[in-house]
């Protein structure tokens, strides 16, 4: 009797290594999930901004000034408009630019996002 009351004793602490571990894998896993999440969004932000200005549209429409204002705020500070990577210049240079620029920063996100997610699951 004394024998098995040793055994569970024994694998109480191996148990609860275990559990902590499985929780920390568990944690790290949805971390990964919740940065990939993020740079997602912003990578579609950046791409639904670009779109806005290859398709023209209306810049009164509250929805289209949302996706503009989103991607000026989410733009890295190196894929801005008012002083971009690549500035093209007539015809259709505001177009070309804001494709150019917003299409790299949303690259940046997903490869960004694809990187941390790599290094954060464990």
């Amino acid at each position: 009797m004394t024998g098995s009351s040793d055994e569970k004793d024994d694998q109480a602490p191996a148990t609860s290594g275990r559990s902590r571990s499985l929780a920390t894998a568990r944690l790290r896993d949805h971390g990964a999930r919740i940065v990939w999440l993020v740079c997602l969004v912003l990578a579609l932000i950046m791409a639904i901004a670009a779109f806005s200005y290859a398709l023209e549209a209306n810049e009164n429409n509250k929805l289209v000034e949302l996706f503009r204002d989103l991607a000026d705020a989410f733009d890295l500070g190196f894929f801005d408009l008012d002083n971009p990577v690549k500035e093209f210049q007539n015809p259709n240079g505001a177009v070309k630019t804001a494709l150019f620029n917003y299409g790299i920063a949303t690259v940046v996100y997903l490869v960004l996002g694809r990187v941390l997610e790599r290094l954060i699951r464990p």
